[in-house]
């Protein structure tokens, strides 16, 4: 079965930049999985993605643009430290969780004061080509439930 929309995906992948710096792989645990076609990993590899099967393994170059899009210079905000969560002492360049409306978010600390700090919103990875090195392990039909919810149910997926 190749991966098209409705089906879920399985695999393993390694993250680097394009220094070929690993920045984070599944490798060694359980695999990532995702519904094809719902939005659920960046444009840019979903567009790799489809075609493939089971047992395919690739390297993939997503531009920044395909990935977690262009840095915006104006989402740089200064925010209470009081919405921030972190162990220890805050620094430049440590990526935090900040409270928001919709939710946690990471976001990136340019400069720490002692009751606010200036945080960059951007995606940590926002502006940078990513390269993929990436092994599919599983291919199969999403569920009636797994389309419905937009996501991947079971191992690797969403659990409810």
């Amino acid at each position: 079965m190749d991966i098209d929309r409705h089906s879920v995906a399985l695999f393993h992948y390694t993250l680097c930049n394009t220094q070929g710096e690993e920045l984070e792989t599944s490798r060694g645990g359980e695999p990532t999985a995702y519904l094809h076609g719902a939005g659920n990993i960046i444009p840019g590899l979903e567009r790799a993605m489809a075609g493939r099967a089971a047992g395919d393994t690739f390297s993939v170059t997503v531009e920044a643009a395909d990935a977690y899009g262009e840095r915006n210079p104006q989402r740089v905000q200064r925010v209470p430290i009081k919405h921030l969560l972190f162990k220890g002492k805050l620094r430049p360049g440590q990526v935090v969780q900040l409270n928001t409306s919709e939710g946690r978010r990471a976001v990136t600390v340019i400069k720490a004061g002692r009751h606010s700090a200036d945080i960059d919103t951007n995606h940590p990875l926002a502006g940078q080509a990513l390269q993929f090195d990436i092994e599919i392990v599983e291919v199969r039909a999403a569920s009636a439930e797994e389309i419905a919810h937009g996501h991947a149910h079971g191992a690797g997926g969403h659990r409810h």
